[in-house]
C-alpha cells in the first residue's frame, strides 16, 4: 500500500471543485478544504473524512480512497442542498484528475447521506466518493 499520493489526491479534488463554474455559482465560491474559523455562509462545501485501503499491484503501490464532501445548508428544506450535492457529483464523478504525485484512474460516487443536525435548522449532505490511486512516477 502506498499512502504517498493521499495530500495530491485531496488538492487535486479541492482543485476540481474550486474551479467547477456550476457549482462555485451555487455557493457563491463557497468551498471550504478546512472550514475557517468565524461566522460562516448560509450554503458551503468542505472536504470531509478520508479513510484509505490497499490496493498495490505488481505494478507499484497504490490504495483505495473513500473521502467526503459535505454540503451545509440553513434552508428550510433539502433542495438547495441537493442541487449543490448534484453539481459536487457532476464534478467529480469520472473527473480526469491531475495529481502532482501518481495517477486516479479511476473517482466513483459511492454513497450520500442527508440529515439534519443539531436542532434541526441545519441540512447536511455528506458524498462519500472511491477513488483508486496508483502511487506512480507522473510523466
Amino acid at each position: 500500500m502506498s499512502y504517498g499520493v493521499a495530500a495530491a489526491l485531496q488538492e487535486a479534488v479541492y482543485q476540481r471543485l474550486t474551479g467547477d463554474v456550476a457549482l462555485g455559482a451555487l455557493v457563491s465560491g463557497a468551498i471550504y478544504d478546512a472550514v475557517p474559523p468565524g461566522s460562516l455562509p448560509d450554503l458551503y462545501v468542505t472536504l470531509g473524512p478520508e479513510e484509505a485501503r490497499a490496493r498495490s499491484d505488481g505494478t507499484g503501490g497504490g490504495a483505495w480512497h473513500r473521502f467526503t464532501v459535505s454540503v451545509i445548508s440553513n434552508a428550510a428544506g433539502f433542495q438547495t442542498a441537493k442541487q449543490v450535492a448534484a453539481a459536487i457529483s457532476d464534478a467529480l464523478v469520472d473527473a480526469p484528475l491531475v495529481l502532482s504525485r501518481g495517477t486516479c484512474p479511476a473517482l466513483h460516487f459511492f454513497r450520500a447521506r442527508a440529515r439534519r443536525e443539531g436542532t434541526g435548522e441545519l441540512r447536511r449532505i455528506d458524498l462519500t466518493f472511491r477513488a483508486r490511486v496508483d502511487d506512480t512516477p507522473n510523466p
